[in-house]
């Protein structure tokens, strides 16, 4: 994995992406109406086309263990249940379907840092979980921000919540010479994953 991420982190060309309260084009609404009507969810997603990402731009619109569009939204997360109020976002399976839910304060979020979080969160697919999954998403997540905000130092001076967790990790993932090393310690030592396995399968179905 920590070579994986090492090749990645190269350097891209980031497209324009209109400001998030412009009208999108109709062709966009017609590809998320399954995921999203939501303009700065869209952006965000198309964004993840020049990151390190695209796989879960891919998973969002279809290609995950589901076989169907992910459906996204910002949320109150303390409605699902009060451990979850402070979350960032949260992946969700129920039935046959998956669920991508932001908390709502993350609706001013810069896209490019919600970019971030949902190409974390598209990496969980079923119901299991694990060390080794979280580690993955946190990684990946901090390679595409970090690819986004050294394209646009600008996005770090934001003042943002989500911006200072995207931040944080990203600190974590240059620190740790573009590689999980680090990351890896956050998420061992998180006392919400304190009870997860090292691997789960469904995570694994997907390397």
């Amino acid at each position: 994995m920590k070579k994986i991420f090492k090749s990645l982190i190269i350097c891209l060309s980031i497209a324009l992406i209109t400001p998030a309260n412009a009208e999108l084009d109709e062709a966009l609404y017609k590809k998320y109406k399954k995921v999203t009507q939501n303009d700065s969810i869209i952006q965000a997603i198309e964004l993840l086309d020049n990151t390190t990402g695209k796989y879960s731009k891919e998973a969002i619109l279809g290609k995950n263990l589901s076989k169907k569009p992910i459906e996204i939204e910002f949320l109150n997360l303390g409605a699902i249940s009060p451990m979850y109020i402070n979350f960032d976002a949260l992946g969700w399976k129920k039935k046959d379907r998956l669920y991508i839910y932001i908390n709502e304060k993350h609706k001013d979020a810069p896209i490019e840092a919600l970019s971030a979080i949902l190409a974390h969160e598209a990496i969980h697919q079923d119901e299991q979980n694990s060390l080794n999954e979280e580690t993955y998403a946190w990684t990946l997540e901090a390679a595409v921000w970090t690819q986004l905000s050294d394209d646009n130092p600008e996005l770090e001076k934001i003042s943002h919540p989500l911006v200072e967790r995207e931040n944080v990790i990203k600190k974590l993932f240059v620190r740790g010479d573009y590689t999980s090393k680090y990351i890896h310690k956050f998420v061992v030592t998180n006392k919400g994953y304190q009870n997860l396995p090292e691997r789960s399968w469904g995570f694994e179905e997907l390397l």
